[in-house]
């Protein structure tokens, strides 16, 4: 492995550390309404990300970017909707679906690719999108209602990575638009908080009532922004494929953080549908990544001649 590439990958693997252990975050403030949590997270995302560009001297490259304003605008509320549920789950005690949800969601991508990009269902990928239907079924069944959580979080996570392939930018310039975009909602619900217009679980905004709630509050944005642009420098440095398998540990740690942490229940049913999608996800990536190395060999075999 070359040097790039070990960086790559070590960069890959914090962002996914620190995607993974985010549930140990929004715990701390489960008494934050997850409205509020998701406008703060919006507002100071945005104001990170606007560091960044400025400290590269890229602003400029806003302007160009917000031509696409309808795209990136579809991208916004699908990842905010994502955000939305991944930080309700956490704080009602539902990790486990979260993590489930990241699970899914590859499978998820795939059956997308077919029906947007109309991509070919290779055996392998239709063995383990059949493995990941049964989980949900048995999930159903065992707890008596759909995940509804995971299925979100996947669907709409796997919708956003649709919307982000016809957008030809780089990752740190279409988030700062996407949260550009966002800001005007997060500060007028954040200001009908602090008015007391609006209430969630309790009058009044938390923001600004202690300095630790503020603080922690301000840190969403980094957390937000920073494993994006150690993924989006490990993207360019390491193969596809072992982006994909080094990403699962980012529902893993969810998991963890779940069953381990906060001693969520975890059924019969559970223990059926977590090992088929277990399953389904070591097929996928096996498959993907001998696909990549017959690639590889193909690549090097016509430099060759």
């Amino acid at each position: 492995m070359s040097s790039a590439a070990g960086k790559g990958v070590m960069a890959m693997i914090v962002a996914c550390v620190v995607w993974g252990l985010s549930p140990l975050y929004y715990k701390l403030i489960a008494h934050v309404p997850p409205g509020e949590v998701l406008a703060h997270r919006t507002l100071w995302s945005l104001v990170f990300f606007a560091c960044v560009l400025a400290l590269q001297g890229r602003l400029g490259a806003l302007g160009g970017a917000l031509r696409h304003w309808r795209v990136i605008l579809l991208a916004a509320l699908m990842i905010s909707v994502n955000w939305f549920v991944f930080i309700f789950s956490v704080q009602v005690g539902r990790t486990v679906e979260a993590s489930l949800g990241y699970y899914i969601f590859p499978l998820v991508a795939v059956v997308l690719g077919m029906i947007v990009f109309r991509e070919r269902l290779r055996l392998w990928q239709g063995i383990a999108v059949a493995l990941a239907c049964v989980a949900v079924l048995v999930l159903s069944v065992g707890l008596g209602a759909v995940p509804w959580i995971s299925l979100i979080l996947a669907v709409t996570f796997g919708f956003y990575g649709v919307l982000k392939k016809r957008l030809d930018m780089g990752p740190v310039v279409s988030v700062t638009c996407e949260v550009l975009l966002l800001a005007p909602i997060a500060l007028f619900w954040l200001g009908g908080l602090h008015l007391g217009v609006f209430a969630e679980a309790r009058p009044g905004a938390v923001f600004g009532s202690s300095l630790f709630d503020t603080g922690i509050l301000m840190l969403s944005g980094v957390l937000t922004a920073g494993p994006l642009i150690l993924f989006s420098y490990a993207a360019r440095r390491v193969a596809l494929a072992t982006v994909g398998v080094i990403q699962y540990l980012n529902p893993s740690l969810q998991f963890f953080c779940a069953v381990v942490v906060f001693a969520e229940p975890f059924t019969p049913a559970h223990a059926i549908a977590f090992p088929l999608i277990w399953t389904a996800l070591a097929i996928y990536s096996l498959a993907a990544l001998r696909q990549e190395r017959a690639a590889r060999k193909a690549a090097s075999a016509s430099a060759v001649v």
